[in-house]
């Protein structure tokens, strides 16, 4: 009776620890989660990551709509938008939308040591291919575009009041403007290219057009309705090419 009461007492022994064993194997293994590699990490750029140009705080015309867009209305004070934070080396992906017959852009490395942020900042053209007037200047100042410099390779731009993907990828001096889903436009900035591009632009005269290796986003008021959502950002390494 005993040897029969002590074996049933050693079963469950060894079935509860073996349970508890189970159990904290599968928490830990739960827990574990793939390392971070670089380049990874996504930063939101939320309407608290952005302030006016020179400026604390966003302008009146800038509104933050109830899901996170970027709306920039067009009405009352408004300004060009930057970064709180500057960047070198990052990829850039968001969407935006601009009104019939509208004009935007997103610049980077933009220095706040001018007038305006086009004076040192390279721009990702946003546009109304159809029915802004600057579409008839050169297929440079098409949606996608190095703005007056490179034109994108393709037209796949989606119509005034569609929601367009954008990503830019700046690694060192190279460049990648990409819209929905297609690399358009590629560029070696401060290569001899570059420079006899600026020489036959509207930058020739600005020595600071492109110079800088780190600086702000900045988003563009160009007077037209534009909107920006699901604005993310993160560093990657420069490579050594």
């Amino acid at each position: 009776m005993i040897n029969r009461v002590v074996l049933t007492a050693v079963t469950m022994v060894l079935f509860i620890v073996g349970c508890n064993s189970s159990s904290d194997e599968e928490m830990v293994e739960e827990s574990v989660e793939e390392p971070m590699a670089m380049g990874d990490a996504w930063q939101e750029l939320g309407s608290d990551q952005w302030r006016r140009y020179q400026g604390d705080s966003l302008p009146e015309a800038w509104h933050v709509m109830e899901d996170g867009t970027i709306h920039f209305t067009g009405e009352g004070e408004g300004g060009d938008i930057v970064t709180i934070q500057q960047y070198d080396n990052f990829e850039l992906d968001l969407e935006w939308k601009v009104s019939p017959g509208g004009n935007s852009g997103i610049m980077f490395r933009v220095s706040e040591g001018h007038d305006a942020p086009w004076r040192t900042g390279p721009e990702y053209q946003i546009l109304d291919n159809q029915a802004h007037p600057d579409a008839l200047e050169g297929t440079d100042r098409h949606a996608g575009a190095n703005y007056d410099m490179h034109a994108p390779s393709m037209d796949v731009v989606h119509p005034a009041g569609e929601w367009n993907h954008a990503k830019i990828v700046v690694d060192g001096a190279n460049v990648e403007h990409w819209l929905n889903g297609e690399m358009i436009v590629s560029y070696e900035l401060w290569s001899d290219a570059w420079n006899d591009l600026i020489a036959a632009s509207k930058w020739i005269d600005m020595p600071t057009y492109g110079m800088e290796k780190t600086g702000h986003i900045c988003l563009q008021d160009h007077s037209d309705p534009v909107w920006f959502r699901n604005i993310r950002i993160r560093s990657i390494p420069a490579s050594d090419a």
